[in-house]
């Protein structure tokens, strides 16, 4: 079936239908990963945007739920060059096409995805719509004015959950968190009780937690609507209790602290950006997932590609804009969740 991606600039790329049938709006962003597209497409910060693959062959492991972020798709739409559709891998239970048409998701595939890669990186992350309505009856200004609303609310999860049991406890604001955030504190004996992001502070307070994690996201972390997280943020901070913020936690956490953010041209997403910690020089490869960052020309670490912020260190509490669970390199930054038990130990010992 024939397909289309419509930009809000007016650029059309022709190519064919896979997935769910239907028609979807978003934000076109591109991942650079090679591998890995089953966290991508399970990841909920990507809520409201259409993914690009710009790696050309995708689904040739098949699907493999216990890879899985979260339950659903976090994504709208997904585009890639190649769907395979008799992948190989001994772990896998389906196809790219059958997952994408179970979750809802409305694919696009054939189409040149070197050069749409191209459009957004010189361009800047734009809206568009996959339809397969000929582009003659977009309409163009409907497309332009799409904005993602609502979108932690969208993705948080709806009630107190807990994971693990040990006498060390963690906090997590779910804030569209992925399951391998708990899942590496846990291995470090942590008892994960995850709340709604929408939870105030005296509730998250009567748990006594050790330490407070500030969960990944989707959206513009200065939205009006995140005012209340950030509420809650700023009184966790000032009962001292350690915190760390991952990705959409990291902007939340500087906006609490006073620090500004802003959008990026075409964002971060991907296993393989390099990233520089400022106290020592060391260059890690980190996974991403952001269109937003941080406005200051400091930090604890720092993007080596653009020199953008990618963590801020207040001392008892610290933030990263990247995935200390993704584990780029394969184990590169993990060793952040034993800092961050380190410093809950300080804490619950002082």
């Amino acid at each position: 079936m024939t397909a289309y991606l419509v930009l809000e600039n007016g650029m059309v790329f022709p190519g064919e239908g896979f997935g769910a049938l239907g028609e979807v709006t978003g934000e076109v962003v591109f991942a650079t990963g090679m591998t890995g597209y089953m966290e991508t497409l399970t990841d909920p910060s990507y809520f409201g945007q259409i993914v690009l693959q710009t790696f050309p062959l995708i689904g040739n492991c098949g699907v493999i739920p216990p890879d899985f972020e979260n339950a659903g798709a976090g994504l709208g739409g997904y585009i890639v060059k190649h769907p395979c559709r008799t992948p190989s891998n001994f772990r896998s239970e389906g196809t790219l096409g059958a997952f994408l048409v179970e979750r809802g998701v409305v694919g696009l595939c054939g189409i040149d995805t070197r050069a749409l890669a191209k459009v957004i990186r010189q361009n800047g992350a734009m809206n568009g719509r996959i339809t397969a309505s000929p582009p003659v009856e977009e309409n163009i200004d409907e497309i332009k004015n799409y904005r993602i609303r609502g979108a932690v609310s969208a993705v948080s999860a709806r009630a107190v959950t807990k994971l693990g049991s040990a006498s060390r406890r963690v906090a997590l604001m779910d804030f569209g968190a992925k399951r391998a955030i708990a899942n590496a504190l846990v291995s470090r004996g942590c008892e994960v009780w995850s709340f709604p992001h929408d939870t105030p502070a005296d509730e998250v307070a009567r748990l006594r937690p050790h330490g407070v994690v500030l969960s990944n996201g989707p959206g513009d972390p200065a939205d009006p609507a995140n005012e209340g997280i950030l509420e809650t943020i700023r009184s966790l901070l000032h009962s001292g209790v350690p915190i760390f913020g991952i990705c959409l936690g990291h902007q939340l956490l500087a906006l609490a602290n006073g620090y500004r953010t802003k959008k990026l041209k075409f964002g971060h997403r991907g296993a393989n950006q390099p990233v520089r910690e400022v106290s020592g020089g060391k260059v890690f490869i980190t996974s991403q997932n952001h269109g937003y960052a941080v406005d200051t020309d400091g930090g604890s670490f720092v993007n080596v590609s653009d020199g953008t912020c990618e963590g801020l260190d207040y001392g008892v509490s610290f933030s990263v804009q990247f995935h200390p669970e993704g584990r780029g390199g394969p184990l590169d930054m993990s060793f952040l969740f034993d800092r961050f038990t380190e410093r809950m130990d300080a804490y619950a010992c002082g």
